[in-house]
């Protein structure tokens, strides 16, 4: 417990950071949303209107007091392209983001784990050889190209994956909003229709950012486990006649752990970022699309708010790894 209220005293300097940041990189922006929100035709006249409806012609920290105070009663604003409230739009899309975020990563970790295992033991073999090509694969494909590829040849070319145009297609009905994930949700219901069609439309981007994060994951799986199997502890477990399974599962692999779940944790930061592309790319109405279109109409609340969602989401994986520490290790709960 003491090591968790640690862990909260330093976020709070960070959130600030984020915030500071945040609303002084939105102000240098090139665009100004009154001219755009005004119009071609518009007038000198009409955009200072603007402007002063939007606060813009208010000083830096004026605004910024505002913004802060704003914050502090739960208002990110409301988006200038929607009309609605960001907090309303952040929350409806989240979950379309997180379902997305979470199927690739247990995606990657399904696949990485096992084959880091298998390229530890069986080193210099075919499988680590097949680790290393996939690695390096992964390093070197860029996210949008991997999604673009997939689509040409599961959609345009085979036609075994459907339409790349959101979460469902058009002849399905969403799921009554329970957690937000379709595929939890519609077997909450038992809309197994729903269910298909929402599984099906995942597939491809899941792959997508599954294929982004295998390298690090192999790669970490692989150097942990190499080091532990050399370790003094292990060749005493061998030579105590102890089958070979139970050694690398229970002794090896549970000692290797914490580097990957170090690793995980920063995949799943970098996916959080990569969706942004996916989600482009497919359609997906999560909260990078939404931030990105904010971004193109010079739209600040919505680009604020997402980036102050990220640094929270951030924040909390970084605190939830630190307890899993704990949970994996009982010696880091005594260190702290």
């Amino acid at each position: 417990m003491l090591m968790i209220l640690k862990r909260l005293l330093t976020v709070i300097p960070t959130l600030i950071g984020v915030v500071i940041v945040t609303f002084l990189l939105t102000r240098v922006l090139p665009g100004d949303p009154a001219v755009y929100f005004a119009g071609p035709a518009a007038t000198p006249q009409s955009i200072a209107e603007i402007r002063k409806s939007l606060g813009l012609d208010r000083s830096l920290p004026d605004q910024f007091a505002r913004y802060v105070n704003d914050l502090a009663h739960g208002n990110f604003g409301n988006s200038l392209s929607t009309g609605r409230p960001v907090a309303t739009e952040i929350s409806s899309r989240l979950p379309a983001s997180a379902e997305l975020t979470l199927s690739g990563l247990l995606l990657a970790i399904v696949i990485a784990v096992p084959l880091g295992i298998f390229a530890a033991v069986k080193q210099g073999s075919f499988i680590d050889h097949l680790c290393r090509i996939i690695a390096t694969a992964g390093v070197s494909l860029p996210v949008f190209f991997t999604g673009l590829l997939l689509v040409y040849i599961f959609y345009f070319k085979l036609g075994w994956s459907p339409a790349p145009i959101g979460r469902l297609d058009a002849f399905a009905t969403a799921p009554p909003d329970i957690t937000g994930f379709y595929l939890i949700d519609s077997l909450i219901t038992g809309n197994f229709e729903s269910f298909r069609a929402s599984l099906s439309q995942l597939i491809l981007p899941a792959v997508t950012l599954a294929v982004f994060s295998l390298a690090p994951i192999t790669r970490m799986t692989r150097a942990s486990m190499l080091a532990v199997l050399a370790s003094e502890f292990i060749r005493t477990a061998r030579a105590s006649g102890l089958n070979g399974r139970t050694v690398i599962l229970t002794y090896a692999f549970r000692n290797a752990m914490l580097p990957v779940v170090t690793t995980l944790g920063m995949v799943f930061s970098f996916l959080l970022g990569a969706n942004v592309l996916v989600e482009k790319v497919f359609a997906w109405p999560g909260i990078g699309s939404y931030a990105v279109e904010a971004l193109l109409q010079s739209d600040f609340a919505p680009v604020q708010g997402f980036v102050l969602t990220m640094a929270v989401l951030y924040v909390a994986l970084n605190l939830l790894i630190d307890m899993l520490y704990g949970v994996i290790d009982p010696r880091v709960r005594l260190e702290a």
